[in-house]
């Protein structure tokens, strides 16, 4: 009887150290869907439990980086993004995860970091260690209207020139009757017109700074690459174009209105469902459009991550949910909960799109998508040599403000404020005040 006690007390007690693990995440629906998921994880880890506070990104990205910037400890797991894992990493809020898979042979055997897309990978790694695990990947790619491109006697390449696509966009432009030959972001922000129009101005052969962090704003290729952007927008895009982001672009294209949209891989389900598009049926699929300067920097490269801020006490209980929320294992329970495949977080394993489950329910997107996000080299996105990584932006602190501020003068030239060399000044000596205040220029 004393045995029994004693063992019932030591159970008891076991019970009592089950470790709590705080998951700060980012309102999407697939994050929903994994704290929804969570207790498979509970099932299988039985000693850690997990609490989550879920956000808007916003409100997220400026609680999760008070709290590791401070070391307060409040979170074991973050969702960071791709901006910010080697500005976090290189501060010293992250832990490496490098290590941690070499102290955890099983782990690391089950996970197969080797299926990890290659490019996506590369853009959480510093100095050649890993600092956080991709929770899903997006890179950038052209959608057209197939009956619109066929009625004009049109055929869309599969790896298509800005130049053509323009040349497209004036064929199929067609505003009485409610179409526009192209849909591009004209909102300002560091993460709207910017992230699309950074793509233009790589492939135009430009950079944000050289070697020497000295601005190049002013440079004849972002001035070749801003005049193509604008003058296409207004020739051939909707009115009220700098009020039109991805949302918005999204609903014009799944409305049948765009000839031709350039943005997101993640918009490529979306207009594919019957429930949310007009155009499934009509939607076809290519490479993001490279330029006269290179190839290189066309297709963009963005993803959601799980992180361990340096902070915590828990990194084991933390390192065992996030392989757990970012593997094989957990995309399959996915597809599972959902009953289709095509509801997976997409752009980060290999395994992923090698699945004839996915290859079915995708369709004609996969493969550009994945060979898209594999093209993305947030390391070698340009030209000319620069000291920054990053290809639709540039992985400073700073960037967040200038990205948006440049984004806003890109605006201004869209709408008929100011001229394009008037933007391009303003936007050359903001880039320069950042370097200099930063002191990045020495």
């Amino acid at each position: 009887m004393k045995r029994l006690l004693m063992l019932s007390l030591a159970l008891t007690a076991t019970a009592h150290a089950a470790t709590t693990i705080t998951i700060a995440t980012v309102n999407n629906p697939d994050m929903v869907t994994m704290q929804k998921l969570s207790g498979e994880f509970t099932k299988k880890y039985p000693d850690i439990t997990t609490k989550w506070v879920v956000l808007p990104e916003n409100e997220l990205r400026q609680k999760v980086t008070l709290d590791v910037a401070s070391g307060a400890g409040s979170f074991d797991v973050a969702t960071v993004g791709a901006y910010e894992v080697p500005i976090w990493a290189k501060n010293g809020w992250l832990d490496p995860l490098t290590p941690m898979f070499a102290k955890n042979p099983e782990i690391a055997k089950s996970y197969n970091l080797d299926d990890v897309i290659p490019g996506v990978r590369a853009a959480l790694t510093v100095n050649k260690n890993l600092y956080a695990l991709p929770f899903y990947a997006e890179s950038s790619m052209t959608y057209y209207n197939k009956d619109l491109f066929k009625a004009a006697g049109l055929t869309m390449p599969q790896s298509p020139t800005w130049s053509q696509i323009q040349g497209f966009a004036a064929k199929v432009h067609n505003p009485s009757k409610g179409v526009y030959g192209i849909c591009l972001r004209g909102l300002p922000g560091w993460g709207e017109n910017m992230a699309v129009f950074s793509t233009v101005m790589n492939t135009f052969g430009g950079r944000w700074y050289d070697k020497d962090w000295k601005a190049q704003l002013d440079s004849p290729a972002w001035k070749s690459a801003m005049n193509f952007y604008v003058d296409t927008i207004k020739k051939y895009g909707p009115p009220g174009a700098t009020g039109n982001g991805f949302t918005e672009n999204l609903t014009l294209m799944s409305q049948g209105k765009c000839g031709m949209w350039v943005d997101a891989t993640v918009a490529a389900g979306l207009l594919s469902d019957p429930g949310a598009s007009k155009v499934t049926k009509s939607i076809g699929f290519a490479n993001a459009p490279t330029g006269p300067g290179t190839p290189k920097g066309n297709h963009w490269y963005w993803s959601w991550n799980l992180a361990i801020p340096k902070s915590t006490k828990k990194e084991d209980a933390a390192f065992k949910f996030i392989t757990w929320a970012t593997s094989q294992e957990y995309i399959a329970l996915v597809a599972k909960e959902k009953g289709t495949w095509a509801a997976v977080p997409p752009g980060t394993r290999t395994s992923t799109y090698n699945n004839p489950n996915y290859k079915k329910a995708a369709g004609a997107f996969s493969g550009l998508v994945q060979s898209a996000i594999n093209s993305a080299d947030v390391n070698n996105a340009t030209k000319d040599p620069v000291p920054y990584a990053g290809i639709q932006y540039v992985a400073i602190p700073q960037f967040q403000a200038l990205g948006t501020q440049v984004g806003q003068f890109l605006a201004g030239a869209i709408s008929g404020q100011t001229t394009v060399d008037q933007a391009l000044k303003q936007a050359q000596d903001a880039a320069n005040k950042v370097a200099k205040e930063g002191g990045y220029q020495k």
